[in-house]
């Protein structure tokens, strides 16, 4: 017997090999699971392998264990606390944990946010809330509040400044020099200034400002000028690193003006995306105007996060690593990884092509770098573009923000599942990269194009 089409289909699926994805309009007809499983399978054959990508700081791989505990909580909507208390006290343990690996001297609060963009927003606004408190007591003008940061941050402190109508008072970087001090934010310090932020770990070579320099300029303007300017200290990935790689180094709570501080649990947190944590020195750094009280669903909840449906299973995962990890454990796994980053470091230093960017500082475990001696014909970016063109790897080529834009530097992660031979393997084809620009010259532009040329993976 000869099946016609749609028997022949439905006995063995595949419709899609032969018809094009849906794309530009709601289909009308559905197909087989089966079918729509390898339809978006296929599809996703064709992206980039996670295990190559050098340029996201975010998590790519967590234990089966972790795994099964996100798949069987993903349909859990964690803001519904009077239906899954046991999720909202689990996100309290974090923070509370979170608290004391940040060296809290007491009662506190946080919470979990979509990641550190979120809780960024949020501890920026209740530093400019609190600064509006003192301004009003002192019967004060609100009009101008100003927030200081280095031009080594994050693109949502612009945002942040842009959204909610700060002026952003930026210190700019210059060459050689990739992060803020004390002597760079004092000039921009006045009675409008709602915060300084400080960043433990940049985008650009994993480094960290002088928090401390900063803390002790600030103490310096409050005995002095009679201002009270707090600290944020943006911890999205170094927050997770700094406490298990160098526990004697004070960036946190330790210092008095440090008041707030957003971490990532989905970089360094090792967490997929997308889970983020701010945490407050005391409860009163919680600026109560952004506190919403609310009667949903048979309990009353105070919330002060921007979103309000998310999922519950990113903050279990979280705390499935806390328990399972514990200090010892996250130690050993940031000691490993910064001993793959040394030795990428020490590879790139002994071929004699590249020049290691701050190797010898405290750094999140990943490699800053950039072409010396004669090269003529090529940069960075043709070498980032040759390497994924031969061997995969997707490493980002960037120049610095201004005063600093002359410099073009690479940046390889270096994650919890890069072996010691990948590293050497990565090391080889940065190599070969280098010898086919070598004989061919740069690539064309249209290649630069899709080259990664930004630092907020």
């Amino acid at each position: 017997m000869t099946l016609t089409p749609s028997q022949a289909e439905a006995l063995y699926g595949n419709r899609f090999l032969t018809e094009a994805s849906p794309s530009t309009s709601f289909p009308s007809s559905g197909m087989h699971p089966t079918d729509a499983f390898r339809l978006l399978a296929e599809d996703l054959n064709l992206e980039g392998d996670p295990q190559r990508n050098l340029a996201t700081f975010v998590t790519t791989w967590m234990e089966p264990e972790a795994q099964r505990i996100i798949a069987e909580n993903l349909h859990r909507n964690f803001i519904d606390h009077a239906e899954y208390p046991i999720s909202a006290e689990i996100e309290q343990r974090c923070v509370r944990m979170l608290a004391d690996l940040f060296n809290a001297p007491g009662e506190t609060t946080g919470c979990r946010t979509q990641g550190s963009s979120e809780a960024i927003m949020l501890g920026a606004l209740s530093l400019k809330w609190k600064w509006k408190e003192r301004r009003q007591a002192e019967n004060a003008s609100t009009d101008r509040p100003n927030l200081v940061f280095g031009a080594d941050v994050h693109v949502v402190w612009e945002k942040f400044c842009r959204y909610f109508d700060v002026e952003p008072r930026i210190v700019p970087l210059e060459e050689d020099k990739y992060t803020i001090g004390p002597d760079d934010v004092a000039p921009h310090l006045d009675e409008n200034t709602i915060g300084v932020v400080g960043v433990l770990g940049t985008t650009f070579t994993g480094h960290m400002d002088d928090i401390v320099g900063i803390n002790r300029l600030l103490l310096d303007v409050k005995q002095k000028r009679g201002l009270d300017i707090p600290i944020h200290v943006d911890g999205a990935s170094g927050a997770f690193v700094w406490p298990f790689l160098y526990p004697d180094t004070a960036w946190d709570f330790r210092l008095e003006q440090v008041r707030s501080i957003n971490v990532s649990g989905h970089k360094y947190g090792l967490v997929y995306p997308g889970i983020g944590w701010l945490v407050f020195r005391e409860t009163s750094d919680l600026a109560e105007d952004l506190v919403f009280y609310e009667n949903y669903l048979g309990k009353t909840d105070a919330t002060f996060t921007l979103n309000f449906s998310t999922g519950a299973a990113m903050v279990l995962a979280q705390y499935y690593n806390f328990v399972r990890l514990g200090r010892d454990g996250y130690t050993y796994v940031m000691r490993q990884m910064q001993q793959n980053a040394e030795a990428l470091a020490a590879n790139l230093q002994a071929g004699g092509r590249f020049e290691v960017i701050g190797a010898d500082l405290e750094q999140l475990p990943l490699v800053a770098f950039r072409l010396k001696g004669d090269h003529e014909g090529y940069d960075e970016s043709d070498v980032a573009w040759q390497l994924s063109a031969e061997r995969g790897w997707m490493v980002p080529a960037y120049t610095l923000p201004p005063r600093a834009e002359r410099v073009k530097i690479m940046r390889a992660l270096v994650k919890e599942t890069m072996s010691r031979e990948q590293v050497e393997r990565l090391t080889r084809d940065i190599e070969e990269a280098c010898t086919t620009l070598d004989a061919k010259g740069g690539t064309h532009h249209r290649e630069r194009q899709e080259t990664k040329i930004g630092t907020g993976y």
